[in-house]
């Protein structure tokens, strides 16, 4: 599987699991499905793209300024989405609040392996962000054809994006907020 596929298969796996949230189902149906496939198929063939970090950005400003990860809105700080130091972009794109015991317990940590091995899947505009930036540093390189498996260093890991995607009921497209 290359590097292209495996984004784009997340990518449009995530357009179906947030159409059936938005629609309140407790399982997908034929018209998730349908989103899914049209989006894929429309990725692969260069009809369609994703969509731009502008309204993740646009997101970001009129949510809750609360902890990306959690929710908590006391003592946050900045942290990149795609760490840093394996290469993340320096970037406001690229910066979600953290409160500091999400922070610290991350630290450089990719956040999908991270949450994952909390047992928790991520939520699904932090996970939009987060694939939108892989595919964008992809295509910057130019390793979007190379074979997953073998991509090389990457600010993100390849093996924690989600091939598949819990019930929509056990989703959420972002945190409530609560308290620290």
């Amino acid at each position: 599987m290359t590097l292209r596929d495996r984004l784009f298969t997340a990518y449009a796996n995530l357009a179906m699991a947030h159409a059936a949230v938005t629609d309140g189902a407790q399982r997908y149906g034929p018209k998730h499905f349908m989103i899914r496939a049209r989006l894929l198929k429309g990725l692969q063939n260069g009809t369609m793209k994703i969509g731009t970090l502008l309204a993740d950005e646009r997101i970001k400003l009129v949510q809750d300024k609360s902890c990306a990860y959690c929710g908590a809105d006391g003592k946050l700080s900045l942290d990149h989405l795609l760490p840093k130091n394996s290469g993340g972009p320096e970037s406001a794109d690229n910066v979600v609040w953290a409160c500091r015991t999400c922070n610290s317990s991350k630290k450089d940590t990719d956040v999908l392996r991270w949450l994952s091995a909390q047992g928790r899947f991520p939520f699904l505009l932090l996970l939009r962000r987060y694939l939108k930036l892989a595919i964008q540093h992809s295509e910057s390189a130019g390793i979007m054809d190379s074979d997953s498996a073998v991509a090389g260093d990457l600010p993100f890991d390849v093996e924690a994006i989600p091939t598949s995607f819990p019930a929509p009921a056990g989703l959420a497209l972002w945190v409530a907020p609560r308290a620290p």
